[in-house]
């Protein structure tokens, strides 16, 4: 999947840009599920950036039950203050409040520096990831006039000018947009600037990952095969060409599976100023480079992966069960039996164990479970 390359700085950039005229407009969707502790340090990053970006935001609460939804509200109005972490890698203060939630439905807010706002859907069901997204996207796309919706994890904060960034970068037609991630415990440390995917495997590779974020240049956007689902701009054209992001997956590879529907004419692009930094793993127990992935994030991830594979790189069958069978011995080995246990049951579409069937309702489990189709 090659793309035309952007021309980008020689190296990332984050601060504010000059700016003259009307504010460039952009859509946002954040998908929470049991991210109290985390969420607001998220939209404070994007409502800092009111100023600059006309920021149409969407969370979309994918039935938590930590209580997400209160904290979200008392961030709202106010009653619970904003104080940033002692770890954030950029100064984040607070916005100004209260800050108004629209139902699902209304026309997206104008948002100002003086009257920020979001709208706030509660689908009281977790209908996995790309479930929350396409709920958050079928707003935008319904009540939005920006042309460049940025899907953005809950557990990310946006750098200062990420948004203005991604909303006027000029890259002429595209389908979807990638910046950097970084870790926030290790702010210097790059965890993906897009993604490849192995195809005789499926595994997928992070491009500069554990690379310095001050001395490596932007990638290359036509040697990427997907942009990662944690900060990922679609343009409007992809999503009325290809629809919405397939949802049998429920978690992992629904962002790889919609990059390779893609026409020909939309190729990637990359937003050098579009940095964002990852608190990675908080929700699913996502691995990081000092960490293997918990069973839950195991079942899933190599599940998606085989399913992808099916769909996309039927060839590659037997190769693709192979790593996962040599995987899942490594980690037996260094005594993870657990998340080995996980990974082969996920490969092979076989039902989850207990501890990953627990962590879901009855009814996250009947979408979570569905049987696999060649086609969503």
């Amino acid at each position: 999947m090659n793309a035309t390359p952007t021309q980008a700085a020689p190296r990332p950039q984050t601060g504010p840009r000059p700016q003259t005229g009307p504010r460039p407009r952009l859509g946002v969707v954040v998908v929470t599920f049991n991210t109290a502790d985390i969420i607001t340090e998220n939209l404070e990053s994007l409502m800092a950036e009111a100023g600059d970006v006309a920021l149409d935001v969407v969370v979309v609460d994918n039935g938590s039950t930590d209580g997400t939804p209160e904290a979200i509200r008392a961030w709202a109005d106010g009653s619970a203050p904003f104080t940033a972490p002692a770890d954030m890698p950029f100064p984040l203060s607070a916005c100004a409040k209260p800050v108004r939630l629209s139902p699902e439905g209304a026309p997206c807010p104008d948002c100002t520096p003086e009257a920020p706002a979001l709208t706030f859907i509660e689908t009281g069901l977790n209908a996995g990831f790309a479930g929350g997204v396409n709920r958050g996207l079928a707003h935008l796309a319904a009540h939005s006039q920006a042309d460049r919706f940025w899907i953005l994890n809950p557990d990310g904060a946006a750098a200062p000018g990420a948004a203005l960034a991604f909303a006027s970068a000029e890259t002429g037609p595209f389908s979807l947009m990638g910046g950097r991630v970084i870790y926030t415990h290790d702010p210097d440390t790059i965890q993906i600037d897009g993604g490849t995917v192995n195809a005789r495997t499926g595994v997928t590779g992070n491009v500069h990952l554990g690379q310095s974020h001050a001395a490596t240049d932007a990638p290359d956007p036509a040697t990427m095969d997907f942009i990662t689902g944690a900060s990922m701009v679609a343009s409007r054209a992809f999503y009325e060409a290809v629809g919405p992001m397939p949802e049998d997956y429920f978690l992992y590879y629904e962002e790889v599976d919609w990059a390779y529907r893609r026409p020909a004419t939309l190729p990637y692009a990359y937003c050098a100023g579009g940095v964002v930094y990852h608190r990675a793993g908080t929700a699913i127990g996502s691995p990081t480079l000092d960490r293997v992935a918990g069973p839950f994030s195991q079942y899933f991830k190599h599940r998606g992966r085989m399913r992808f594979v099916r769909r996309h790189l039927p060839g590659a069958r037997l190769t693709a069960l192979a790593y996962s069978l040599a995987k899942a011995g490594q980690y037996a080995l260094k005594g993870h039996r657990a998340e080995a246990a996980a990974l082969l049951a996920g490969s092979l579409d076989r039902p989850p164990p207990a501890a990953v069937r627990g962590r879901l309702s009855p009814e996250a489990r009947a979408l979570a479970f569905a049987p696999y189709r060649t086609q969503p």
